[in-house]
């Protein structure tokens, strides 16, 4: 069997309607952006698509909390990359970093943490992994020294300064 990767990455364009006047991309918008290309990256990657699985089987994530820190602008129409990766998990959350960088990847632009809650949306309520799912995630999960995101932000501001 092959490796599954475990930092998933794809590009998209920065739209004109997610752009505030000065052609930045709003700060609000990241957040759709990120969540947008981790969806798609998980269905590319691991043949999860959250939707379909939320209507076949009642169950899904949802986020618990987002933690952003906007390093550089995205500009309108740049092509950016998305990576985003699992790096932590337990019986019924997800841990996920995701970085924005330029076209090239030589700029880092923003970086999010997201906690989502493994959710059981007919009984609304917090539902456990399956076995399936926690040897996926045990598969691709790759752990950070850093505990705080704001640790994790002053690594970064290190590098791109």
């Amino acid at each position: 069997m092959t490796a599954r990767p475990t930092i998933l990455e794809s590009k998209t364009k920065i739209r004109f309607q997610d752009c505030d006047p000065f052609n930045h991309l709003n700060n609000a918008a990241y957040i759709n952006y990120f969540l947008n290309a981790r969806e798609d990256q998980l269905i590319d990657n691991y043949d999860i698509d959250i939707y379909k699985m939320a209507r076949s089987t009642g169950k899904s994530w949802v986020v618990g909390s987002n933690q952003i820190a906007y390093l550089r602008p995205a500009f309108l129409m740049e092509e950016v990359v998305i990576e985003s990766q699992l790096i932590s998990y337990s019986n019924s959350k997800l841990h996920v970093e995701l970085k924005m960088y330029n076209a090239t990847k030589t700029e880092l632009k923003a970086v999010m943490w997201s906690s989502f809650v493994h959710f059981n949306l007919l009984e609304q309520k917090k539902e456990s992994h399956t076995s399936e799912l926690m040897q996926l995630f045990k598969d691709v999960a790759v752990p950070i020294a850093e505990t705080t995101f704001e640790a994790r932000i002053l690594t970064f501001r290190g590098q791109v300064v």
